[in-house]
This record gives structure tokens, sequence and C-alpha cells, in this order.
């Protein structure tokens, strides 16, 4: 194989809500860490384990205040993109380092705002199961899948 590929796909929970960064030119960017989950049984005692491992996540510009709009710290997300490093100077003079995923797709598994907004629709009265699906109200733009 001649090439290389720098690709990551993850799922999972929000830990806290999406910081934007405004520059000049109207460019942002979206940072949130996000939170995958590994559980195993540890074979000598039997005890269940869950390991938590923390990413940090970027996402750019329109698809930034995407995120911003949509999602809040809990909600869980499927993304695909690229590891970056990158390294900076801090204040008191000490260079800093950082690993990130840059966002370069993403699926809104659950999110927390769209399910408060959703109202479970209510089962027909009546004891007879043979109605008219066509007659239950779904909620305006509510797609079925």
């Amino acid at each position: 194989m001649s090439g290389t590929i720098n690709k990551v796909m993850l799922i999972g929970y929000l830990g806290d809500e999406i910081k934007m960064h405004y520059f000049d030119g109207g460019n942002c960017i979206g940072r949130f860490p996000l939170a995958t989950n590994e559980t195993y049984i540890n074979k000598s005692t039997n005890e269940k384990i869950t390991s938590t491992e923390w990413h940090n996540l970027v996402v750019r510009n329109k698809a930034a205040e995407i995120c911003e709009k949509y999602l809040s710290k809990g909600d869980k997300i499927f993304v695909e993109g690229r590891i970056k490093s990158r390294q900076w100077q801090a204040e008191d003079g000490t260079t800093k380092y950082t690993t990130e995923i840059q966002v370069t797709e993403f699926t809104f598994l659950t999110t927390k705002k769209d399910t408060e907004n959703h109202k479970p629709i209510p089962a027909p009265e009546s004891k007879n199961t043979n109605f008219d699906a066509q007659n239950i109200a779904l909620p305006e733009n509510d797609l079925p899948f």
C-alpha cells in the first residue's frame, strides 16, 4: 500500500455544551468533548468494568452552527473525521499540546431538544385495534425515520 489514511469514526455522548469561537470574516469553530465507553467483564473477579475515553472534537463554520443549535450535553452523535495534533504557547510560556478530532461528517443519533419537542401519539381510546392509521395526527415536519 503506497498511501496513508487518517480516519476516525466515533459514536458517543457530548460531555459539555458546544463552545463557539468566531473569527473576522465570518468563520467560526465549535469545540466539545465526546465520551465513548467500553464495557467488559473482569474474568478474575466477574466484575463489570466500564472505561470512558474522552475525545476533543472540532467542527467548523456551518457545521459548528448546526451543532450548536441542535446539540446539548448528553446527546448521542456519530462523527467521522481525522486526528489532528497541535501545539501552542500558554500564558506562562510553556508549550502545550493537544490531540483533536477534526469532524468532517456527523449524524445526530439522539438529541434532548428533539425529544422535548415531540410528544408521544396517544393510542385510540376504543378497544378496537383495527383503526385507520391515516387518522392519526402526526406533528408537522415529522419524518418517520
